[in-house]
Formats: structure tokens, C-alpha cells, sequence
């Protein structure tokens, strides 16, 4: 059977177009770069590991720790922290420009409209002479087949950035939660010396009293009741003090939830926030729930794309071009069937034979640039395992002190009270009572220090984890780029 001619030439173009759209792509493909990796956490010993059920953090992961209160300003951040919205416009930002890699896959098109008026150089010989007007209308269409794969690396490289964007808006986000927990945890610290103080120094105020009547009667020298007024009045300078330290703490909480210092007023409450148990995952698995990480992995995809657009450089590009328009001296015939022409062309094919060394030196700052993000990577990795080390072992030392505090704080209180009836009885002076008082007092400070020592380093380690993060929330290459608006095919802006 003949196959008619036209049939063939359509179905030859079908076959070069496929082709040129199928073309070899340059460069190297990616591989995720091999890291050090360990199979336990060394200061996981010893460790009071979650439930079974509970072998992952949860993603609201400050409501392990048992406060309304703080669960209520938690919620804040994502709405109205400026740096997030911020963070979440970068991401967008990278979309688009996925979007605008992926279209110089398809061919450009142009509509022009031209008027000439013009008149011949004298001493030629022309069809009409005199004064002329040329009119013309003409729809072009240029495109450059993606013969060598530049056009899928540029659009690659887009995409693993847009990936890291997305994954840095995570970073970001878990990094402005555990801020926020950190900074009220230790407002909550601050109310709890604060009552300290206000316990101590009304116990203060009585001893006062006391050695005032004592002194009346003639039983207590001038000098015990100067120091117990000194004591009394250290006391209140340092428990006012502490309201400078409050008060920055609430105003830097106002800003991470966007509000402004005037708009925020935390109540003293007592601090009621629970130790909770946090589930350590294997070290493997932290490569796959910290966003820094994946921000990191995401950067050496990119470069890794950055190469093959470097290397195809090297290699010839085909430009192919169509034109059809209408030209008339008048303007009235210029769209008539007379005045049609078109054009096929020009086809141009490039290469690049001398520049200097621009691509030679564009393919080392390539490969240099893919190198550092490993490096960076690779980093990244080892930092992230140090920082659960560190506060495991903070958790576990940490505990083993307030334990042993604790018992510091009873001894001191019971020889606080020894001492109390002793001078009360007249065997010791009130110099002893007073040291026994800075003792007990220094101990109840250090027992409340620890426990924000403790509370901020739970904050820190499922921050290490990860937070409850995954990196498989991050949409895949052919999704992170978003839906295009059919308006962003439009000649004009409709926004």
C-alpha cells in the first residue's frame, strides 16, 4: 500500500520532534551523597525510652509538656509570625521559577504590527516612485529544541531548590516554636524564683519584726537588726530585678507571635509544665525527620543539576522559526489574501568554538559549588547527631542533679529551722540564722534553675529530632512547582 505523501511528511515531522524532545540529557545524575552515620546514640543509655506506641514525636509536639496556656500561644506562630509569612512567600517565589524553567520547553510566539513610510533614494529604478507607505501584520514562532538536556537540568536544579525552600520554611517554623517554648519556659522560671523571693522575704520580714522587739527589750544588739534590714532589702532588689529579665522574655514571645509588647500580658501562674517522656528514633532515621537536613540534601541536588547545565554548554544549539503575516501598501488590503506571505526559517545551528574560557571556567565554579554543598551536607549530618548527643546527655546529667538538689534543698531547709530555734532559745546568734537563710534560699534558686535547665533541653532535643517533622511532607519534583494559572498564559497581567 502507498502511503500518500503528505501522510509521510506528517508523520517524519511527528518523528523529528519527537526526536529533539527526547534528546540525551549532559551531566551527572544525582545520587544522594553518602554521610556518617552511627547505629545508636552513644548517651542513650540509660535512657527512659517513650512507649512503643509512642516511638514518634507527635507534630504538635509542645503539647507533651501539659500547659494550656503555652499550647494557646503555640498556635499563634503560624498565623501571624511575619518571618514565616516571610518564608512562606520565598517558597512560592521558587514555584515560579520552576514554572518559568519548565516553559522554555515550548515555543515562543510573537504578533507584530508594523507602518512604514518611506521614499526611494534618488537615481534607483522603482516600480512606483514617490512617497510610499508599507503596512504589515505578521505572527512568529521561534523555538529551541532541548537537544542536550538543558532545559530538563535548569528546571531539575529549580526544583530541588523550591524543595529547599520548602524545607527551610519547615526549619523555620520548628525553630520559631522551640524559641517561643525556650523563652516562656523561662518566663515560667522567673515567676517561680518570683514567688521564692516573696516567700523569703515575707519569712524575712517576721525575723525583722522579731529582732525589733528583741531589741526594744534589750535582748538583741543594733548591729542583728541592721543585718536583718540589709537581708530584708537585698531580697526585694533582687526579686524586682527579676521583672527586667520578665519582662524582655514577654515582649521577645509578643514578637514571635506577631503581635507587639503592648498586645501581650502574661499572667503569673504557677509553673505547672510537665517533664515529658520523648521517644529517641535511630540514628538513620534523624536523616529523614530534620528539615535543616533536608534543606541541606535539597542544595546539593540542586548543584548537582547546576553541572549539566554547565556541561551543555559545551555543546551546538538549533534554533527553528516560522512566519506568517500579510504586507499592502494600503492599509485597507493588508489583511487580504493577496497581501499573505510566510516564511519557514531562518534554522540556525550554533557552536560555540571560543569565549575565552567562560564555559570551561563556569563548569569548575559548577563542580566546585556541588562539592561544597556536600561538604556542607555531610556537616550538617554530623552536627545534627552531635546535638542529640548533647542533650541526651544534658537530660540524663541533668536529672541525676536535681535528684541529688533536691535533698540539698531538704537538708538546708530543716537546718534553716535548727538554727531558727536555737536563736529563738539563745544558744546561737543570728549571724548563723542568716547564713542558714542564704543557704536555703541559694539552694530553692538552683532546684528552679534546674528545672528549666531541664525543661529547656527536652525543648532542644525534639528540636534535634526533628520535632515531629518528616521529610516525605516535602511534595515530590513534579508537584513542588505548583499549578500554573491559565492567566500566566495570557499576553497581559490579569493580577
Amino acid at each position: 500500500m502507498k502511503i500518500p505523501p503528505v501522510l509521510l511528511k506528517r508523520r517524519a515531522l511527528i518523528l523529528t520532534v519527537t526526536l529533539l524532545t527526547n534528546a540525551c540529557t549532559v551531566g551527572p545524575d544525582y545520587h544522594r551523597p553518602s554521610s556518617s552515620e552511627s547505629s545508636t546514640f552513644k548517651e542513650l543509655h540509660g535512657w527512659k525510652q517513650a512507649q512503643p506506641s509512642d516511638h514518634l514525636l507527635p507534630s504538635q509536639w509542645w503539647t507533651l509538656f501539659n500547659d494550656v496556656y503555652l499550647n494557646n500561644l503555640v498556635a499563634q506562630v503560624q498565623l501571624n509570625n511575619q518571618s514565616l509569612v516571610q518564608a512562606e512567600a520565598q517558597f512560592r517565589q521558587a514555584q515560579a521559577l520552576v514554572q518559568g524553567a519548565r516553559s522554555a520547553y515550548f515555543p515562543t510566539a510573537t504578533a507584530t504590527a508594523t507602518t512604514n513610510r518611506f521614499r526611494a533614494a534618488s537615481g534607483q529604478s522603482v516600480a512606483v516612485s514617490g512617497v510610499r507607505s508599507l503596512f504589515g501584520t505578521a505572527l512568529s514562532v521561534a523555538w529551541e529544541p532541548d537537544l542536550w538536556g538543558t532545559v530538563r537540568r535548569q528546571v531539575e536544579a529549580n526544583q530541588a531548590t523550591a524543595q529547599a525552600s520548602f524545607a527551610t520554611l519547615q526549619a523555620l517554623r520548628l525553630s520559631t516554636q522551640a524559641t517561643l517554648v525556650q523563652s516562656y519556659f523561662q518566663l515560667r522560671a522567673l515567676d517561680a524564683q518570683k514567688k521564692i523571693f516573696d516567700d523569703t522575704r515575707a519569712t524575712y520580714a517576721k525575723t525583722l519584726q522579731m529582732l525589733k522587739n528583741r531589741y526594744a527589750v534589750g535582748v538583741s544588739a543594733k548591729a542583728e537588726l541592721v543585718q536583718a534590714q540589709t537581708q530584708l532589702q537585698s531580697i526585694q532588689a533582687q526579686g524586682i530585678h527579676l521583672g527586667v529579665q520578665r519582662a524582655q522574655l514577654e515582649h521577645a514571645i509578643a514578637l514571635l507571635i506577631g503581635k507587639t509588647p503592648s498586645e501581650l500580658r502574661i499572667p503569673v501562674t504557677p509553673f505547672t509544665s510537665t517533664l515529658p517522656s520523648i521517644p529517641v528514633s535511630i540514628p538513620s532515621q534523624l536523616l529523614e525527620r530534620r528539615p535543616d537536613l533536608a534543606v541541606a540534601e535539597r542544595q546539593v541536588a540542586a548543584a548537582n543539576a547546576a553541572i549539566g547545565v554547565a556541561k551543555a554548554a559545551y555543546f551546538p544549539t538549533v534554533n527553528l522559526s516560522a512566519t506568517n503575516g500579510f504586507q499592502s501598501g494600503t492599509l485597507s488590503n493588508v489583511l487580504t489574501s493577496a497581501a499573505r506571505y510566510w516564511a519557514l526559517g531562518p534554522a540556525a545551528l550554533a557552536l560555540p568554538l571560543f569565549d575565552g574560557g567562560a564555559k570551561g571556567a563556569q563548569m569548575e565554579a559548577s563542580i566546585a559549588a556541588y562539592d561544597a554543598t556536600v561538604a556542607a551536607y555531610r556537616q550538617s549530618v554530623l552536627t545534627s547527631f552531635q546535638e542529640v548527643e548533647d542533650h541526651l546527655a544534658a537530660l540524663r546529667i541533668l536529672e541525676q542533679e536535681t535528684q541529688i538538689q533536691q535533698q540539698a534543698v531538704s537538708s538546708a531547709q530543716e537546718a534553716l529551722a535548727l538554727t531558727s530555734n536555737q536563736f529563738q532559745a539563745g544558744t546561737v546568734s543570728y549571724l548563723n540564722v542568716m547564713t542558714a537563710q542564704v543557704v536555703a534560699l541559694d539552694n530553692q534558686k538552683t532546684a528552679i534553675t534546674l528545672l528549666g535547665q531541664r525543661l529547656d533541653a527536652s525543648v532542644m532535643l525534639i528540636k534535634a529530632l526533628g520535632g515531629g517533622w518528616a521529610s516525605t511532607a516535602i511534595p515530590p519534583a513534579d508537584a513542588i512547582g505548583g499549578e500554573a494559572k491559565w492567566s500566566q498564559f495570557l499576553p497581559i497581567p490579569l493580577r
